[in-house]
Parts: structure tokens; sequence; C-alpha cells
């Protein structure tokens, strides 16, 4: 698999193991990248943009291959751009799609894992007001007012 950076924008098949059939449809752009996916029959486009990337990862399949991803921060956006087993060739692949998309070079060690989600410790006190959190004590010496000889706004039938 190799695609050409200077032929953008371009679409392709991509290998997907949580995509029905194993297969996800990626459109890429300068700016954007579209993931079309199928999972458990319900059909999605994600939209990303390339900012959003970490950057054009260089990783090594075995001894002899090397694949050309653009790394997300999710591992299941990332996104394949070439899979070589010429140095040379993944290397000029690799600064060409650098230059093209403005991302940064990453290599294996560069990798990170993906971001810990973090925990909000008190959901509802960001939106109320304090002074709505406390309680007021209600008045017990007052009885309920009984209104007698007046006019009733009551719907009868």
């Amino acid at each position: 698999m190799r695609l050409d950076p200077l032929s953008l924008p371009l679409s392709f098949h991509a290998h997907d193991t949580r995509a029905d059939g194993g297969v996800r449809r990626v459109e890429l752009h300068r700016e954007r990248v579209i993931l079309h996916r199928a999972v458990l029959g319900m059909r999605m486009a994600i939209n990303v943009r390339v900012s959003d990337f970490l950057g054009v990862a260089l990783r090594g399949l075995d001894d002899a291959a090397q694949m050309l991803v653009m790394a997300h921060r999710d591992p299941s956006l990332n996104i394949p751009l070439c899979v070589s087993s010429d140095h040379e060739e993944i290397a000029t692949a690799w600064q060409m799609w650098s230059e093209i998309l403005a991302l940064p070079l990453l290599t294996e060690d560069d990798d990170r894992e993906p971001a810990a989600r973090r925990r909000r410790h008190n959901a509802v006190r960001a939106r109320r007001p304090k002074f709505l959190m406390r309680r007021r004590p209600g008045n017990l010496d007052n009885t309920e007012t009984v209104h007698r000889d007046e006019r009733e706004i009551i719907a009868r039938d």
C-alpha cells in the first residue's frame, strides 16, 4: 500500500477491526479526514481535522517492512499511509506527508498512550450556584392557610 501525497484528496479502504466487514472507507483531504464505517449495522461518518492528529509516525511491522501512519491520540483513528520494505522510499514518503499535512515527524518512541479520561469531581456543583445547593428549613409553626368564603377558580365538570 502506498498513497501519493501529491494527489490529494484521496479515497481508499483501510482495515478496521471494529467495523462491520473489517473495512472502513477513508477520505483524506489537506485539512480534514472523513472516516466512513458501519458498526453493528449503524453507518457513521467521523470528520476529524488534520491538525487534531499528533503527527506522521513511522512504525516497524517486522524486520523488513515499515508502515507510515497519521497518528491520533485515539488509536482507532490512526490512518495508514504507506507500507514498504524499502527504507529510502518510506523515508521520502515520511518527509512528503509531513510537509504536505503540516504535521510533525514521529517515531515509534514518540507515540503516546491514549490520554486518560479526566474525572469530574462534582458535575452538579459546576452548574449550580452554591447558594442554591443549601437547603432551607421549613416553617413548622405556620399551618396551612385556609381561605373561606372566597371564589374558587376550579374547573368543575
